[in-house]
C-alpha cells in the first residue's frame, strides 16, 4: 500500500555554496536531476566559507532554515595559494555543523585540483595531469573545449551537456581517488583529516563524485 504523504520521508535540504559561475551552472544541473529526491539550493551570490559563516549569522532565510537544513556543501578548486587557509576554513566548519541544536550539519567539501574544468574532463576520459600553472589549467581548458566546442565558464547549455555524462565521471575520479592511498591518503572514507590531507596536498584529485553518489543514493 503506497505511503501517505505525512509517512514519506522528507528530502534532506541541501545548501551549496559555489566559488564561481561555473561551479554554480553544475550546482543547478544537479539540483533539476535530483530534484525528486533531495532539494538543493544555492546563494545567487558566488563565495564560499565566509559567505556561509556570513548568510547564516545576518541573513533571516538562511537562519529560519539551520535547524532543517541536512547538509552544506562548499564547491571549489584547490589552489596552491589556498593551502595555508585550511586552519580558518576549519573553524567555520566546525561552526556551521552546529547551527543545528539537535543534530551536527554535514559539511561536505567538493574541492577540485585547480579548475573545475578537469572535473569535467573526467565526464569524457580518466586522466591525472599536474595542475598548478595558469598554462596548466589552460591546457585542460582547450582539452575540453576540443570535445565541447561551445563551452566556457559559466555557460548553461554547453555545461548541463557535460554534465549528462556524470555516471563515467564518478567512476573515473572514484578509481583517481582509491589510487591516492598510495600517496598518503589517510582514508577514502570523508574524515576531517582525509579533507585536510587532499586540502594541503600537492595531488590532482576531485571529490565531487561524493556528493554525487550521495545523491544517488537517496535513490536506492
Amino acid at each position: 500500500m503506497p505511503r501517505s504523504v505525512k509517512e514519506r520521508k522528507a528530502k534532506p535540504i541541501i545548501y551549496v555554496f559555489c566559488e564561481g559561475e561555473s561551479e554554480q551552472v553544475y550546482t543547478d544541473f544537479l539540483k533539476n536531476t535530483f530534484s525528486d529526491i533531495a532539494v538543493v539550493k544555492r546563494p545567487s551570490s558566488t563565495g564560499l566559507f565566509e559567505e556561509a559563516q556570513d548568510k547564516f549569522s545576518k541573513d533571516k532565510r538562511f537562519r529560519d532554515n539551520a535547524e532543517v537544513t541536512n547538509e552544506i556543501w562548499f564547491f571549489f578548486d584547490v589552489e596552491t595559494d589556498q593551502r595555508d587557509k585550511w586552519d580558518s576554513r576549519y573553524k567555520i566548519i566546525k561552526k556551521l555543523r552546529k547551527l543545528r541544536k539537535d543534530q551536527d550539519i554535514k559539511v561536505r567539501l567538493l574541492m577540485t585540483t585547480a579548475c573545475i574544468e578537469y572535473w569535467l574532463m573526467l565526464h569524457y576520459k580518466k586522466y591525472s595531469p599536474v595542475i598548478e600553472t595558469t598554462a596548466d589549467k589552460e591546457r585542460v581548458l582547450h582539452e575540453l573545449q576540443i570535445k565541447e566546442k561551445s563551452y566556457k565558464k559559466g555557460d548553461v547549455k554547453s555545461t548541463f551537456h557535460i554534465a549528462e555524462n556524470y555516471q563515467i565521471a564518478v567512476k573515473n575520479a572514484k578509481d583517481l581517488f582509491r589510487s591516492l592511498l598510495k600517496d598518503g591518503l589517510p582514508d577514502l572514507i570523508e574524515t576531517d583529516e582525509r579533507d585536510k590531507w587532499l586540502y594541503t596536498c600537492s595531488k590532482t584529485f576531485t571529490t565531487v563524485f561524493e556528493a554525487i553518489e550521495f545523491l544517488e543514493s537517496l535513490r536506492e
